[in-house]
């Protein structure tokens, strides 16, 4: 029996032209970048050229990529880096973002910022968040869970005024936008300067290539305190000995995932109309929660009335169907999704919701034995 892998939110497989980039950094070229003998200098230069690739897709300069061990390790680069540089400064986060976000502003003086029952921020609220203590504003890009596209944009353009009217009052307390694209960078362009932020993460794990691995943008002028330190390498911001092979995947697997993000993107639209579709004609009760015109073209989140989200998972896995219920770094945790929470669901409703990730390997076939399986548990 075939195994359905529908969890491509939670992590992808390394793709043959990532792994083929990453080969021969292993055991071939495997010399510390830092060292100064001619070998060890043309490894450097394949990390150099990782780094050039990588800003030129974002379209940003190349000291302004800073190299970290993974999109959880990034997000805390960017939150600790700014708040510890200010002392008894203010955060907002909203209120659906990862756990690695979420976690780390609740060690500051942070307030959440509200979502509407569609899972989009709510612009009016944010400005009355913004204290004259703020210094940074968390939103990501598009959300792991059920999928919705924020409206960046509009959050910087709050952040321009507010800037704006600081420098006229003599308030010299800066103001930073920061944001996890982890999720987004598969399905939509990611460029800071159109976006306006400051800092924004890209990692890996979620589009084919090496776990661990993710970059830190952050805008010329931004400083940061660093977290991990006992050397000068990334500007002096991330110390360690540079993991090359993991970068030269990071930069493949951007390449790799820009070249074909038009054409799978609208593959995954099919496929995902045709999986609503389906379960619609069978289970017409369920409930898809998000945006419907804001979204991820691969994710479906849908809640079942007066099931039980793990019961089917596990159910699912049986028949070699393998989906989420939320986050797969909090899957561990008994308590609802802080994420539907926001939404206003109720934890009822919260825990009988599953979520469905699709991704390249993904068919018609599959889609059509999932929505079979999932009718024939629920009957």
């Amino acid at each position: 029996m075939k195994k359905i892998f529908l969890d491509y939110a939670s992590t992808t497989p390394v793709s043959p032209f990532v792994r083929a980039a990453m080969e021969p950094y292993f055991s071939e070229e495997f010399y510390n970048p830092s060292a100064l003998y001619l070998a060890a200098k043309e490894t450097k230069k394949a990390l150099d050229a990782a780094r050039a690739e990588i800003a030129a897709l974002l379209g940003v300069r190349s000291t302004e990529i800073v190299f970290a061990a993974g999109t959880t390790e990034a997000n805390n680069l960017a939150i600790r880096g700014i708040m510890e540089l200010h002392k008894d400064a203010h955060c907002i986060v909203s209120a659906i973002e990862h756990d690695s976000v979420i976690f780390t502003a609740g060690l500051y003086d942070h307030d959440l910022l509200p979502v509407n029952e569609h899972g989009i921020v709510q612009i009016d609220a944010l400005k009355a968040l913004i204290t004259d203590k703020t210094v940074l504003i968390s939103c990501m890009l598009a959300n792991n869970e059920i999928g919705t596209i924020q409206p960046l944009r509009e959050l910087s353009k709050i952040v321009e005024v507010v800037r704006a009217d600081r420098l006229k009052q003599g308030n010299k307390t800066p103001l930073y936008l920061h944001t996890d694209a982890a999720q987004a960078f598969n399905y939509t362009q990611v460029l800071p300067h159109t976006l306006g932020v400051d800092l924004l993460v890209v990692g890996g794990s979620k589009i084919y290539g090496p776990k661990q691995s993710a970059i830190l943008y952050v805008r010329t002028g931004v400083k940061l305190a660093p977290q991990v330190t006992g050397g000068g390498q990334e500007w002096g911001v991330r110390a360690g000995t540079e993991n090359v092979p993991s970068i030269v995947g990071l930069a493949a697997a951007m390449q790799e995932t820009a070249a074909l993000r038009d054409s799978e993107s609208a593959r995954l639209y099919v496929l995902v109309n045709l999986f609503v579709g389906e379960l619609g004609k069978k289970l017409p009760q369920f409930q898809r929660n998000g945006s419907m015109q804001h979204r991820l073209p691969n994710n479906i989140h849908i809640t079942l009335p007066g099931t039980d989200n793990e019961t089917l998972i596990m159910q699912l896995d049986e028949a070699g169907i393998m989906a989420a219920a939320g986050s797969a770094c909090s899957a561990s945790n008994d308590e609802p999704s802080h994420v539907l929470r926001a939404l206003g669901l109720s934890d009822e409703d919260a825990q009988s919701s599953l979520r469905f990730t699709m991704g390249r390997s993904t068919t018609e076939e599959d889609i059509l034995r999932t929505v079979k399986v999932l009718t024939d548990l629920l009957k």
